[in-house]
Order: C-alpha cells, then structure tokens, then sequence
C-alpha cells in the first residue's frame, strides 16, 4: 500500500500576502510514469463528459469557485473575459470538440481534477525544481525560461518560483524546462487558492489528482 499524499503550503511573498491575505498556494509530490492512461481514468473522464452541456457551461461563470477566481483574475490585471479561468476553457473545449478525448495519463489527471472541483491542478518535472515553491511578482529583467525558449515577464505579474527562478506564470504554462515529460518520475502538483474557494476544494482536487496518478 502506498503512502498517503502529503499536501505542502508554498511560501507567499510578504507584499503578495498583504494584499491578497486569503491566497494560498498548495503543492504536492505524486511518483509517476506519464504515458497513456488506464481503463479508470478514461472511463472517469467519459463520464464527467457526458455531464457536461451547453446550459452547465453557461451557468458556471455564476458558480462560485469560477466566480472567485474570475474576480481574482481580475485584481491582478488578467480578463477572465479573455483569458477563461480553467473550469471555463475546459467546458468550451468541450463543446467545441464534443467530447473529452484522452490526452494522457497526467493531461487527463489535471483535466479531471479542474472539471470536478473548479480549482486548476498544475504539474512540473519535481527534479527540475531547487527548493520549495511560493508566489511572488517577477523581478525586472526576468524571463521564464531560459535560452531562445524563454518569454518575457512583466516586471510585477504573480509567478509560481523556486528558490532560483520563475517557473510558472500564475494560471499560466510552466517554463519548458519544467514541464512533465515522458522521462518524469515524481512531479511536483500545484492548485492556486483565493479569496472565495473552499480549501476543501484545493485540497480535493490536489487528492483527486494525486491518486488519478497513483492508480496507474
């Protein structure tokens, strides 16, 4: 029987946690072999598609996990209008392509855990990591990501960092050199908290996705 997964609070820059005193960054360890995913999960996966309808994707804006992340989207410059908080994306993807169509054992995982909950899961390599993670405003002259595969970082946008660097912008993709690859055995999950959402859902979806990949 394997270990229970142990669920890590991440650091919060001191003027981050001034302003935003309810979030809250959570983070977790999982052993695991990305490749395709077992018979479970896809048939998790099917069901949580079938739920999924015109009307349920329209009514989820008013939901209040994706509410509270739209208002949060909102205080740190970002338009939820543009830029869909995750739950959202992921219910216009799906009735864009009519289905949730398996995309792997971690991509999966990540999927399931954000339809259920409302709460996005993120996953990095965990041995590309120094340190344990937090949130901070980048730094000038930041990037994310190194040689000619780096992007910009406005100076002051929230990132998910190590003790060395950035490696993810807040609700955004990691640095390539961070993220989860065939060769991956243990990653690093992580789920933002904000003003609004329950920590039992961060919790849960962190739990959900973590077993998702521990079950394979």
């Amino acid at each position: 029987m394997s270990a229970p997964v142990s669920l890590d609070d991440g650091w919060i820059d001191a003027d981050v946690a001034a302003e935003f005193p309810a979030l809250r960054l959570a983070t977790a360890g999982v052993s695991c072999v990305p490749g395709p995913s077992p018979p479970g999960l896809r048939a998790q996966l099917r069901l949580v598609s079938d739920r999924m309808n015109g009307a349920k994707a329209i009514r989820l804006r008013r939901d209040p996990v994706p509410s509270a992340y739209r208002v949060f989207y909102r205080l740190v410059g970002l338009d939820p209008d543009r830029t869909l908080v995750p739950v959202e994306q992921a219910a216009l993807d799906r009735l864009f392509v009519g289905s949730y169509h398996s995309s792997g054992l971690v991509e999966d995982a990540l999927l399931l855990a954000v339809v259920e909950t409302g709460v996005p899961v993120y996953a990095v390599d965990e041995a590309t990591l120094e340190g344990p993670l937090g949130l901070r405003p980048a730094r000038a002259g930041e990037r994310l990501g190194r040689g000619q595969h780096s992007g910009d970082l406005p100076p002051g946008r929230l990132v998910v960092a190590d003790a060395e660097r950035p490696i993810a912008a807040l609700f955004g993709p990691s640095a390539p050199e961070h993220a989860v690859t065939p060769a991956s055995r243990r990653l690093r999950l992580m789920a933002v908290g904000v003003a609004g959402v329950p920590a039992l859902h961060v919790e849960e979806a962190l739990f959900g996705c973590a077993e998702a990949l521990r079950a394979s």
